[in-house]
């Protein structure tokens, strides 16, 4: 049995090693992305917003723009019933009128979601880990499962991570209380082992989803 400290050390080598070589891999796939970006709705292509990570430290997540250019100020002041619908399905929106046509498309692949391996490269995220939550979205969660804060405290403890046992389970179909046992379950029980099980697995998973 790989102990700790050693299980530490092959996934901080596969995380930074790992992004660097996807980073310049897919390269063309986020400039050729970026251009058609600019061409449909213009500045800014990238954005970044906070997320909570390992030991509760908030860092800025990084993502190609999916949205049009106001998308928070439209979800949080100008449509209260947007934001409803939004906190009412887990801080999602099954068809979010904010997405652009070249957004649906980023997102369809999961284009958009390639800058956080910078994310990963800065040491703010894993490849492998739990899901990067948003802090309003802890804090809403918090109130309506009040039985979830120890899962909570549990998945903290590691940073989170690009792909993981929420996104292989179901993704979006996976409400808050089932993701922050799997997500705690992942942070009590991690090895590098079982992280490359989780990504062998998270091709097919996005495969799966986007297929429904």
């Amino acid at each position: 049995m790989i102990g700790k400290n050693l299980n530490q050390f092959l996934k901080n080598c596969f995380d930074f090693l790992g992004s660097l070589i996807i980073l310049l891999i897919i390269s063309p796939v986020i400039l050729v992305s970026c251009i058609a970006l600019y061409i449909e709705s213009g500045w800014p292509i990238f954005y970044s917003h906070k997320r909570v990570g390992k030991e509760n430290k908030e860092f800025s997540l990084f993502k190609i723009r999916s949205m049009v250019q106001n998308a928070d100020e439209i979800l949080w002041k100008q449509n209260p019933t947007l934001l409803e619908e939004y906190r009412r399905n887990g801080y999602k929106l099954k068809n979010d009128p904010r997405i652009t046509v070249v957004g649906k498309i980023l997102r369809r692949f999961d284009v958009d979601e390639m800058p956080q391996f910078l994310n990963v490269l800065k040491g703010q995220m894993s490849i492998v880990g739990p899901r990067a939550y948003k802090p309003n979205e802890l804090d809403d969660q918090r109130k309506k499962y009040p039985d979830s804060k120890k899962y909570i405290e549990q998945a903290l403890k590691v940073k989170p991570g690009i792909t993981g046992l929420w996104q292989i389970s179901g993704r979006n179909n996976v409400n808050f209380e089932e993701r922050i046992k799997l997500d705690a379950h992942y942070a009590s029980n991690w090895n590098f082992f079982s992280d490359l099980l989780i990504l062998i697995q998270t091709p097919l998973a996005v495969f799966r989803t986007h297929g429904d």
